[in-house]
Formats: structure tokens, C-alpha cells, sequence
């Protein structure tokens, strides 16, 4: 099997001089194939978006590999396309402007980005939005814009850390099925960091769960075998759903209630 992305054995230490070292991550094996979706689900502190910044080359493994398609990560990863929880746009700029950067510092023409930055606009619903600034925008609408800033480069591999965590509910189920509507169309590699079990559930090919760190490990591997193409809000109501959803939570519980409860010790430390 191709990989997109592969973690062998990863440990991920952080420490400051004179400090011990604190090993957020440790013995990680996780392998994203070509056009597969994953979503990484775990309790606060757990170390998702330590992995993710690893598959980024923002971080470097303490111990460990990290391949992109099937070569070692040297660097930052120039396969992927970040997308953070809190948006990256520039206040300054247009929507239009905006989503036209991510081509124009890759030294397109600034007239090809502008236009294929509207073309893009167009794909996540903000066809007519391109003059707006970001303060006239919704939350969801920024979001749209930043998926577009993202995907306007047409990366192979997609990171996602919490992206539609500060949106309500209801703009999170339709950001979902954006997503999928566009993933659906040349499926890129995904990597989907999340709290939210549902949303991965309902979103990806495989769940992957975290335990509560320190020294997080990989504790569980879920095949999700919902056909596809699925309706983010409309799949949540199937029983084969709330199957999966029984089964992949009773292990994640009870590493939420551990992160609970080493919170509680650390406050009255």
C-alpha cells in the first residue's frame, strides 16, 4: 500500500534547559494511504496536532520516522496544506485577496491568482463575497475562506487541526459536507484532528484514538464502512452509525475520564 503519510514509531519529547524532558508522544505507528481520510480523536492534551505538526515537519521526532509518500520528511512538508483551528486570514485583505496570496508567494501572476482565487470562492459557496473583509464576514465564511486559501494550491495531503471547532453546530454539519463534497472530487490524503467523535465518525474512512497523555500512544484502529457519498447530518441517524459510535466510544471514554481526572489533581496540586 502507498502512504501519503507514515509515522513509524514516533516519540515526540518537549523540554527546556535544565528541565526533564516531557514526552508528549510515544512509540506512534500510523499510516494515511493515498486518497484516504483519517481522523485523529482523543482527549485535551492527548498529542493530535503534536502528530500533525510531525506530519508537517514542524516538528521533528525525537525518536522515530516520518515518511511522505514513501520518502523520510526532510523539512517542512511542501506536499501539505495546513488548516488550522483559528484563521490565518490577514484583515487587510479581501476574501479575494485573501485566497489569491497562496498563489501569488508561489510566484504566480497576480492576475491567474486573482482569477482562479474567484473560481475558488465560487467552489465554497462565497460566489460574489470576494471583495468582503474578514470582519464582514461569519465564522463559517472565514472558514470557507480558508479552506479555499488552502486548497487553491491543490496540496496532496491535507492537515486539519480542529477546523471547525469555534463554528455552532449547525455551521459544522454544513462545513462537513463541504468538505466532503470537495474531498469527494480527487480524494487527497487526510489527516483530521478532532474532539468531536460524531464528526469523525461521520467524516472519515478510518478513526484512530489517543490516550491521555503524558507519553499519548495510539490505542485503537476503526474502519468506518459507511458508504459513501454520505450526508453529514443524515448519516448520524442510521443505526449502523450509532453502532460504530457505541463501539469506538466505550474505549475513548474512559480515556476521557482519566485527562478528566489527572486535570482535577493537577488543580488542587
Amino acid at each position: 500500500m502507498q502512504h501519503a503519510v507514515r509515522l513509524d514509531n514516533v516519540d515526540i519529547s518537549f523540554g527546556a534547559a535544565g528541565k526533564p524532558l516531557f514526552r508528549a508522544v510515544a512509540g506512534a505507528d500510523l499510516g494515511v494511504a493515498t486518497g484516504e481520510f483519517v481522523a485523529i480523536v482523543g482527549p485535551t492534551g492527548s498529542g493530535k496536532s503534536t502528530l500533525l505538526n510531525a506530519a508537517a515537519g514542524l516538528l521533528k521526532p525525537s525518536a522515530g520516522t516520518v515518511e511522505i509518500q514513501g520518502r523520510p520528511l526532510e523539512g517542512l512538508n511542501r506536499k501539505a496544506g495546513y488548516l488550522f483551528q483559528a484563521d490565518a486570514l490577514m484583515p487587510w485583505k479581501t476574501a479575494r485577496d485573501n485566497v489569491a496570496i497562496a498563489l501569488e508567494i508561489a510566484g504566480r501572476p497576480r492576475r491567474e491568482a486573482l482569477e482562479r482565487a474567484e473560481d475558488w470562492l465560487g467552489k465554497v459557496g462565497l460566489k460574489g463575497f470576494g471583495h468582503r473583509y474578514p470582519h464582514m464576514l461569519s465564522g463559517g465564511q472565514r472558514k470557507r475562506v480558508a479552506m479555499a486559501q488552502v486548497l487553491i494550491r491543490d496540496p496532496e495531503i491535507l492537515l486539519m487541526d480542529e477546523p471547525f471547532g469555534p463554528l455552532d453546530a449547525q455551521t459544522r454539519l454544513i462545513m462537513g459536507d463541504l468538505l466532503l463534497d470537495l474531498w469527494q472530487q480527487d480524494r487527497k490524503a487526510v489527516m483530521f484532528v478532532t474532539h468531536d467523535l460524531e464528526e469523525a465518525i461521520a467524516l472519515a474512512d478510518r478513526v484512530v484514538i489517543m490516550s491521555t497523555g503524558p507519553e499519548a500512544r495510539l490505542i485503537g484502529d476503526f474502519t468506518i464502512p459507511l458508504a459513501r457519498p454520505r450526508d453529514v447530518s443524515e448519516i448520524k441517524l442510521s443505526a449502523e452509525f450509532q453502532e460504530l459510535h457505541r463501539d469506538i466510544w466505550h474505549l475513548l471514554k474512559e480515556q476521557v475520564l482519566k485527562a478528566y481526572g489527572n486535570q482535577n489533581r493537577e488543580e488542587r496540586a
